[in-house]
C-alpha cells in the first residue's frame, strides 16, 4: 500500500500536466483559462477540508453529522446545476427538489434493502456520487431545453396558435432534454468494464473481497446512477419547461 501514496514529486508532474493544458488553451484562445485555474485552487482547497470533516465524521459515526453532510452535498450540487440554467427562473429550487428526491429515494430504497448500512463510510461517498451524476444531467437538461427553445421557438408558438396546451407543444422538446441529460450515464453504463474500469470494483478486489461480491456491488452502482439521473433530469424538466412560459401561456 505504501507504494500507492502519492509524493510530492508525484503530485508536482500532476501540476505540470494541468500547466501544459492551460498552456493549450491560451495559445488555441479557448478561453477556459479562468475557469481552469480556479478549478483547481477551489479542488485543493475543498479536497483538503473534505478530507478532514470526512475523517472527522466517520470517526464520531452520528446519524446527525452524516444527514448534514448530505444536506451539504445536495444543497452544492443543486447550486452548480443552478449555474448552468442560463436564466431559467426557479433553476436553484427545481435542481434542489429533482437532486434531493434522487438521492434520498435511491439512498432510502438501498438502505432498506440491506445493500448499504446507514454509516457515514458508506452513506455519504453514495450520496456524493448519486448527486453529483444527477447534477451533470440536469445542467445537459437545461443547456438542452434552452437551445431547444431558442432554436424551436417558432414551432412552439404555431403549436400554441393551433390550440395545443404548453406540455403538448413543448413535448418533444421535454423529451430531447430528458435523453440529453440521461445520455452520459447511460453510455457509461454501456462501456463500464470495457472502456472504463470501475474503481471501486476495482479498490474492493485489491482489499481482498470476494471478487463475485465486488461485481455485484458495481452492478447496483451502475443501477442506482441510472435510476438517479433519469429521475433528476425527468423531475427536472417537467419543472423546468413552464418557466419559459409566462402566466398567458406565452414565451418569454
Amino acid at each position: 500500500m505504501n507504494n500507492l501514496i502519492v509524493s510530492p514529486t508525484a503530485l508536482a508532474f500532476a501540476v505540470v500536466l494541468v500547466i501544459i493544458a492551460l498552456l493549450v488553451n491560451f495559445k488555441e484562445h479557448i478561453g477556459l483559462e479562468k475557469d481552469m485555474i480556479v478549478g483547481v485552487i477551489r479542488a485543493v482547497i475543498q479536497l483538503t477540508v473534505v478530507g478532514y470533516v470526512l475523517t472527522y465524521i466517520i470517526k464520531v459515526d452520528r446519524p446527525a453529522l452524516t444527514l448534514l453532510m448530505v444536506a451539504i452535498i445536495i444543497l452544492n450540487a443543486a447550486w452548480n446545476a443552478r449555474g448552468r440554467a442560463n436564466g431559467i427562473p426557479y433553476a436553484f429550487w427545481i435542481s434542489l427538489l429533482a437532486i434531493s428526491v434522487a438521492t434520498i429515494t435511491t439512498i432510502a430504497l438501498l438502505v432498506v434493502a440491506h445493500a448499504v448500512k446507514f454509516t457515514p463510510s458508506q452513506i455519504v461517498p453514495i450520496s456524493g456520487m448519486i448527486a453529483s451524476n444527477a447534477m451533470v444531467a440536469i445542467g445537459l437538461c437545461y443547456r438542452n431545453l434552452n437551445a431547444s427553445f431558442h432554436d424551436q421557438r417558432q414551432a412552439v408558438l404555431e403549436r400554441l396558435a393551433l390550440g395545443a396546451d404548453a406540455k403538448l407543444a413543448t413535448l418533444d422538446i421535454v423529451r430531447n432534454a430528458i435523453k440529453t441529460g440521461m445520455a452520459p450515464t447511460i453510455d457509461s453504463a454501456k462501456t463500464v468494464g470495457l472502456v472504463s474500469l470501475p474503481g471501486m470494483m476495482s479498490g474492493l478486489i485489491f482489499a481482498g473481497i470476494d471478487p463475485s461480491k465486488a461485481i455485484m456491488y458495481q452492478i447496483m452502482v451502475t443501477f442506482m446512477l441510472l435510476a438517479a439521473t433519469s429521475l433528476a433530469s425527468v423531475i427536472a424538466c417537467y419543472c423546468a419547461y413552464p418557466q419559459f412560459f409566462n402566466e398567458d401561456l406565452q414565451l418569454r
